[in-house]
């Protein structure tokens, strides 16, 4: 049966509602790498959310800062915090359950709502302030593509192209159809993953050119010690974060993976087909790794070959302005406009991917507190229609209002750092309180978890501290 399951011409995306599971809504789930790749999806929009303004601006500015040295830590950084994105899903294909519904039943718990929530909700609204950068971010690669009003990055023209991009992200997520989000979230990684390798390829034939010899000892796994805050600063801001974690679980759901499980009635049968989806959710994991592993290596080294050896360190739309500047010197015209694509691509798939993730856990953090009924459908969908519409709106006029994207990402960067530990305290819990024994994963599942969960807590508490003034690494 699995075989056939296999090779079946079916739909790849749930059918029903996706958070109800019912036991006519089951699928045997392929067994094969080849079997599981028309069933990949939500990695792909998590890759799309995650390779944005992130990695085009941070990674790009800490390759400026430490030159290829840290190169090996983009690897290190991404791949360490995998294993709790893999079990707050496992977590949700056993359960049926958001991210958001598994941090409540965290311990302590304040009148039904616990620590972790509370911590969510601090997340959230730091958020509604970095993610406006998100919005100014590509506002200015559309400038200086296409200037409006005025000159390229002035005030008018940055206005109406973030106007633009907030009506037109707007309109187009107003649907709130996973297949359609699923879609455009792979066009737009894959856009940005060729237009990023096609620029870190070619700059060996341009007067940046970097060799074998700098990549291998950026992957020496050697840490100066002038570069520990450099390289604190990487492992927190690159890689799958906290509102990454949390929104893949839903992307999970909605792809089909619990309810082709099924409800658990404690049989074999049901055991059998929620370890295959679990199998295919991690392959899926890995390939979403993959991806933003190498479009910030990329990123990385664009900071490291291009702006290191010139002595420069800029921040925000310096950063892209000053690449897109260097390509057109080095390459001619044809540079800047594809760097600026590049650019484009990624703040796109980002703000694409952010919206539709953050109205997920807006409207499920309503239905906790009260608001609706999160198994009501049709209410559980006009509130994450609410949330695609104002959350937008909100963040531009953060922009408007502060109007400094690299200040207003690194406001969400540190809350971000120290709700990752939360996050990783409650993948552990949740692991051990509510998924079945036989579907946790062997040893390698549970060494991969402390590993990960040890380093994410060890930075939150750095986080929490240095943002308090109370520990500098130099």
């Amino acid at each position: 049966m699995t075989e056939q399951a296999d090779r079946q011409p079916e739909r790849t995306v749930v059918s029903g509602d996706p958070y109800h599971l019912d036991p006519a809504g089951t699928r045997e789930p392929p067994t094969t790498w080849r079997g599981s790749v028309r069933f990949f999806g939500p990695g792909l929009i998590v890759s799309a959310s995650i390779v944005g303004a992130g990695e085009l601006i941070t990674a790009t500015a800490l390759g400026a800062q430490a030159g290829f040295v840290l190169l090996w830590l983009v690897v290190f950084s991404t791949l360490v915090k995998v294993a709790v994105q893999v079990e707050m899903a496992r977590y949700s294909i056993a359960t049926g359950l958001g991210a958001m519904e598994g941090y409540t039943r965290v311990p302590p718990r304040f009148r039904n709502i616990s620590w972790v929530f509370i911590l969510w909700a601090l997340l959230a609204l730091s958020k509604l302030v970095q993610t406006g950068g998100l919005i100014g971010g590509m506002a200015a690669a559309l400038s200086l593509l296409f200037p409006i009003g005025s000159a390229p990055l002035e005030t008018t023209s940055l206005t109406i192209w973030a106007i633009v991009v907030t009506v037109v992200a707007v309109v187009s997520l107003y649907a709130n159809k996973y297949g359609l989000i699923e879609k455009v979230a792979v066009f737009l990684t894959l856009l940005f993953v060729v237009v990023t390798l096609v620029i870190t390829l070619g700059l060996p034939a341009t007067d940046f050119a970097y060799s074998g010899g700098d990549l291998a000892s950026g992957l020496s796994m050697s840490l100066p010690a002038g570069a520990i805050g450099v390289a604190l600063a990487m492992f927190g801001l690159t890689g799958v974060a906290s509102e990454e974690i949390t929104a893949y679980t839903y992307w999970c759901l909605e792809k089909g993976y619990a309810r082709w499980s099924g409800p658990n009635d404690g049989s074999p049968e049901y055991r059998r087909r929620a370890r295959g989806w679990i199998a295919v959710m991690q392959r899926d994991a890995v390939v979403s790794w993959g991806i933003y592993t190498v479009s910030t290596m990329a990123f990385y080294i664009m900071g490291a070959a291009v702006l290191n050896p010139q002595g420069l360190s800029p921040a925000g739309n310096d950063m892209i302005r000053i690449l897109s500047q260097t390509y057109s010197s080095v390459l001619g015209d044809w540079g800047r406009i594809v760097y600026l694509l590049g650019a484009v691509a990624a703040l796109g798939s980002t703000i694409w991917a952010a919206i539709p993730s953050w109205s997920r856990s807006w409207a499920n953090a309503m239905s906790i507190l009260g608001m609706f009924d999160w198994t009501d459908a049709r209410r559980r969908n006009r509130w994450m229609r609410v949330f695609i519409v104002a959350l937008p709106v909100i963040w531009l006029l953060t922009y408007m209002w502060i109007a400094a994207p690299f200040v207003m990402i690194l406001i969400g960067g540190v809350a971000g750092g120290i709700f990752l530990a939360a996050v990783a305290v409650a993948a552990w819990y949740l692991r051990f309180r509510y998924v079945d024994p036989e579907l946790r994963g062997g040893r390698f599942s549970t060494a991969a978890l402390t590993v990960s969960a040890v380093a994410i807590l060890l930075l939150g508490v750095y986080t929490a501290l240095s943002s308090a003034g109370l520990m500098e690494v130099g």
